[in-house]
């Protein structure tokens, strides 16, 4: 296995740290391969970096989130912010532009980044992107994250969790039937039902709404240098995030590629919702090489 080496990079308002396995500049040529979430971290990509042993891998902290302690008082989760320190990041590990591999918020993203920094990128795979503008019921999906996040004001992360589950395993737009629905029990999805009091979390909260409002410039994107990919989970078919990824794709003139298993699929079993790391592994591959 290759070892990973951490790194902390000091740019206006944070300590970013950031984890480089294998040599800068890559042995062979090839680009890095940078994995990005959000608000996942860094360790969420473990499972799946070790199936890139012949690539130097960089995975690192968003700002604000895990070992990436900002210093800027402030607390929102924004895609422009985010990519403006990626491109300090990739200007960082000095050896030109990378691949990435980017999940979730943190495809949304790498978007902004390559719309502001095209060179920055040759080949982007946003894996499943939460945008809300690219559906045809946006306001019913806004409305949905304002059921989760008011459950989480009003009683607290396991309440929250739980109405957040709720939303991302509906199937198909958010209609009459998805608000009538009760409240759902937290317990009845491995949740705490007590409240600890805290109202901080990144993805219950509206620190990080600007990431599902963003809004892609599809002129820009398919004007970019980048080629861009969007791809979906084939388990996560109906979905929140899948129909959002196959929005952005259609937005961008091009169908979404289909990964193995979920919207977390190169996740090991080690959070408790695993996919299926190495098959995710192999099909990256081939849609890297494919560019």
């Amino acid at each position: 296995m290759t070892t990973k080496q951490t790194h902390h990079l000091a740019v206006p308002g944070v300590d970013l740290v950031y984890d480089v396995r294998g040599p800068l500049p890559p042995a062979d040529g090839r680009p890095a391969l940078l994995m990005i979430g959000q608000p996942m971290t860094a360790e969420g990509f473990d499972a799946l970096a070790p199936h890139f042993t012949d690539r130097t891998v960089v995975t690192y902290d968003p700002r604000g989130l895990g070992r990436s302690v900002r210093t800027d008082g402030r607390s929102d989760h924004t895609p422009q912010q985010q990519a403006a320190d990626l491109h300090l990041l990739i200007e960082t590990l000095d050896a030109g532009p990378v691949d990435v591999l980017a999940s979730s918020g943190g495809a949304v993203t790498a978007l902004e980044l390559v719309a502001t920094h095209p060179a920055d990128v040759v080949t982007l795979v946003a894996h499943e992107p939460p945008i809300n503008a690219v559906l045809p019921d946006a306001t019913a999906a806004e409305r949905a994250r304002a059921g989760f996040y008011d459950a989480y004001q009003a009683k607290g992360f396991g309440h929250g969790m739980a109405a957040f589950i709720a939303m991302t395993s509906w199937q198909g737009e958010f209609t009459d039937a998805y608000f009538a629905q009760p409240a759902p029990d937290p317990a009845m999805v491995g949740m705490p039902t007590d409240d600890d009091g805290s109202r901080d979390n990144p993805l219950l909260s509206k620190s990080s709404w600007a990431i599902t409002d963003y809004r892609p410039d599809a002129g820009v994107l398919t004007a970019a240098s980048t080629r861009i990919v969007i791809a979906v989970g084939v388990e996560s078919t109906g979905t929140y995030t899948a129909r959002t990824a196959l929005g952005t794709a259609a937005l961008l003139g091009q169908e979404a590629v289909v990964f193995p298993s979920h919207h977390g699929g190169f996740l090991g079993g080690e959070f408790g919702y695993a996919g299926q790391p190495e098959q995710f592994a192999a099909r990256l591959r081939e849609v890297l090489a494919a560019g």
